[in-house]
């Protein structure tokens, strides 16, 4: 033995006295071979000699040979005598270490390929008259060296998956000497590859069992999943499934379709496969069997004999082992869960009750923390019951319905406080896909009202950093809004919110917005005021009582304002106010600015100094000065945004002009910007969910955005003066913000007359590419009182 590696010589058996099982006639040894052929295990009473060899020894014990056949069978020999010898291609490995584990159970043998012991079953094996003595295993070879390392003796009761309690098959019984569970955190978890496969012939949760074959074998599975696949027969009294005629390679193709949506098996297996789906009333997999056998008939050439067909249930994920990817129909599965039929845990919340007769497969195969729950051998893997505590009942019910269904259903959708409750339950359980959905719906019924609350909450769950870079972007994009319409931006957590200070997409229509966000964050205001307000209360105090913990925090942000961009008449202001006095890096930011003002940005050489340049994103402001003025973003578009002399815009494909009526002579969207007046230019009715709808519609394009705090209309020739109408906003054409309502509006009164209004309000600070002029009742005109009849629109504002 050299650096944990034992080398086996031909014909020779390497024991050791503390290479045994903790327990006689049960145990597990895991471990790794080097080798061509015929790894061989030895399972005796007492350690054997190093010349010893099995075919000579008399006494009880069981030999198990991996590869042997030149690599190409598996054999299972009982006192010298083969009992097992089936194929087992490619079992040995000559190029590199390959892992292994063997356990024994009073007879039941099983082997796998694999560094975790109970998962990739390679061959289980029940002797009807078990060798209940075997302690000592010994490592041999056949006629080649082998070479051994990483040797292992695992006991039972602290192995990877519970084992059978009294599961009586046959004449044969199997017992639970202790109620070993798994421990999953062994294992690396990859939770977007976890699902059903990974409960596919094990022994975990398992409650049924097929015996399968001549040789009896048996082979676990879940009544749940197979009830809800097909029509296996089950009764209270019984939960084993005999197949004395059927073989297990087309047994293990029927589970393996069932439990990860694909399976492979050999094209003269395939109508056993088949019949064997008929049986059970797997009823997809029974049609492709069919749809593959008639093609094989036509023509015998479409598939290679030599190779095994693949037949995959069509879902939208193809080999992905969560529901609905599965041949598993989700009506039974939830009617399983209404009745309770082959429950084994019933859910209780804390100070609420029973929630639910569930299934801990159902869980598990979505949950990994359920799945370590159900099988790490604590009270929640042996008992029936479990209670939860700090849940919320509601949110947990709604899980429970996507455990079960896949999905999300409609009444979780249009509450968003039952879905942020939803997505915390989901990173509580790591059900990943609940995870992602919720980030989705949260993502898609997002406002700017509560983009802060949901950052707030999200902003601590590690798994949910996308949906917070998303959120904190969003808040950057919508700055003016976000810091003017509450107060909710100062319960951000503070790297939240130098996040979004220091975001290179932050949009402001003003600096002195940053700063004013920087002090009410600072001093965790609970009303909205600016600097003029903290300038009043350093009068009488200090930054130490007004700032308090967060007074540092300030002293970083400040440098994020770019001064240098405000107006020097603010800045004279700023640079005398009692902020200065008591906070120097206030006062000598200002400063810089003052001077930068003065000297120039050459003279300063500070060319590459981030402060001293405008935001990527900044917008122009484009304010009202008097009606029909050139200052408008209409009018701004027509001169292709500064570049170059006037043209209408449509003309220039700058903007898109739409009316509710079609295009014609008198509804021609060219006269709205052209500024030369129109007799006749009005928007017909048409009919919107049952009623008159007339409208006016601005598209200003992909690339742009108005914040709309000013807007201008002129009356055509006609008298059909409007009373009721809105003005409103939409990022995407569908979905309209009202920026002002107009009810019984009396302000135009005669022919061509020009009129503007305001717009105030935190919505005249949320961004839209689209707006629109609606009539919402009838004009003075009693002929046509649902024409809109106006021959000029300008808009003003902050254009991006």
């Amino acid at each position: 033995m050299m650096e944990k590696f034992v080398t086996v010589p031909p014909f020779e058996c390497a024991w050791r006295e503390d290479l045994k099982f903790r327990e006689a006639g049960r145990g597990c040894v895991a471990f790794e071979a080097f080798a061509c052929n015929d790894v061989t295990l030895v399972f005796r009473e007492n350690v054997g000699s190093q010349g010893y060899h099995y075919k000579r020894d008399s006494s009880p014990h069981y030999t198990i040979i991996l590869g042997s056949h030149r690599n190409r069978r598996l054999r299972i020999e009982v006192n010298g005598k083969t009992v097992v010898d089936v194929a087992g291609v490619g079992l040995c490995c000559s190029s590199s270490f390959q892992s292994y584990w063997v356990s024994i159970y009073d007879g039941l043998i099983s082997i796998g390929n694999g560094k975790y012991p109970f998962h990739d079953v390679v061959f289980q094996w029940l002797d009807s008259h078990p060798k209940c003595n075997v302690l000592y295993i010994g490592l041999s070879s056949w006629d080649k060296h082998v070479r051994y390392r990483n040797v292992n003796v695992l006991s039972l009761t602290h192995a990877h998956v519970p084992l059978w309690k009294h599961v009586v098959f046959g004449d044969y019984q199997v017992e639970d000497a202790a109620a070993a569970a798994a421990d999953l955190g062994d294992k690396e978890m990859d939770y977007d590859k976890w699902g059903l496969r990974n409960f596919l012939e094990s022994w975990e949760l398992s409650d049924m069992l097929f015996i399968v074959g001549i040789e009896e074998r048996p082979v676990p599975a879940h009544k749940a999943i197979l009830a809800s696949s097909g029509n296996f027969t089950f009764c209270s009294s019984s939960f084993v499934i005999t197949l004395p005629t059927v073989s297990y390679l087309v047994l293990h193709a029927l589970l393996h379709y069932i439990y990860t949506g694909w399976t492979r098996i050999p094209q003269e297996q395939l109508g056993s496969l088949r019949d064997l789906s008929l049986q059970f009333e797997v009823m997809p997999l029974v049609k492709q069997c069919e749809e593959i056998m008639e093609r094989f008939k036509l023509d015998n050439k479409l598939f290679d004999k030599d190779k095994n067909v693949e037949l995959t249930y069509p879902s939208i994920r193809p080999h992905c082992s969560t529901l609905p990817s599965l041949p598993v129909s989700i009506q039974r599965l939830r009617q399983l869960k209404l009745t309770g039929q082959y429950s084994d845990v019933n859910i209780y919340i804390d100070s609420y009750g029973l929630v639910a007769h569930a299934h801990k497969i159902v869980l598990s195969l979505w949950s990994i923390p359920f799945a370590k729950m159900f099988t790490n051998g604590m009270s929640e893997s042996t008992s029936s019951e479990i209670t939860l505590r700090d849940v919320p009942p509601e949110a947990f019910k709604a899980m429970l319905d996507f455990l079960y269904e896949g999905q999300l259903n409609d009444g979780i959708i249009d509450s968003g406080a039952l879905l942020l409750q939803l997505l915390l339950l989901a990173d509580q359980f790591g059900v990943t896909s609940l995870h992602q959905e919720c980030c989705k719906m949260l993502l898609e019924c997002l406002s700017e009202d509560s983009v802060c609350p949901l950052l707030q909450v999200v902003s601590s769950i590690p798994s949910c950093r996308l949906i917070k870079e998303t959120l904190q972007r969003r808040i950057s994009l919508n700055f003016d809004y976000c810091i003017s319409a509450s107060t909710d931006f100062v319960l951000l957590d503070e790297t939240s919110f130098i996040n979004i200070i220091k975001h290179p997409d932050l949009t402001v229509t003003s600096e002195e917005k940053v700063l004013n966000a920087i002090l009410m964050f600072g001093m965790k205001a609970k009303g909205l005021f600016g600097w003029e307000m903290v300038d009043q209360l350093m009068i009488n105090s200090k930054p130490e009582l007004l700032f308090g913990e967060r007074l540092q925090l300030v002293y970083n942000l400040l440098p994020f304002v770019r001064f240098p961009l405000l107006q020097f008449s603010l800045l004279e202001k700023l640079q005398n106010s009692n902020i200065g006095c008591h906070i120097p890096v206030f006062q000598n930011l200002v400063n810089e600015a003052i001077n930068f003002v003065k000297c120039g940005l050459a003279r300063l050489g500070n060319e590459e100094n981030i402060r001293f340049q405008h935001r990527r994103s900044s917008y122009r402001e484009l304010q009202y000065i008097c009606d029909g003025d050139d200052h408008g973003v209409l009018y701004f578009a027509g001169t292709s945004y500064g570049e170059h002399p006037w043209v209408n815009p449509l003309l220039a494909e700058k903007i898109t002009i739409t009316a509710s009526s079609p295009n014609s002579r008198y509804t021609d969207p060219k006269v709205l910007v052209s500024r030369t007046y129109q007799g006749t230019c009005f928007a017909g009715p048409r009919l919107e969910n049952g009623h008159n709808c007339t409208w006016w519609m601005v598209d200003l394009g992909q690339d742009h955005q108005l914040m709309c705090n000013y807007y201008t209309l002129r009356q055509d020739g006609s008298k059909a003066f409007p009373r009721f109408w809105n003005i409103q906003g939409s990022l995407d054409g569908k979905s309209w913000t009202k920026l002002r309502v107009h009810e019984n509006d009396k302000t135009v009164c005669k022919p061509s007359q020009f009129a503007s209004w305001p717009i105030i309000g935190p919505n005249a600070l949320l961004p839209f590419r689209y707006f629109r002029v609606v009539l919402s009742g009838p004009t003075t005109d009693a002929t046509n009182p649902w024409n809109f009849c106006i021959c000029y629109l300008e808009l003003y504002g902050y254009f991006l």
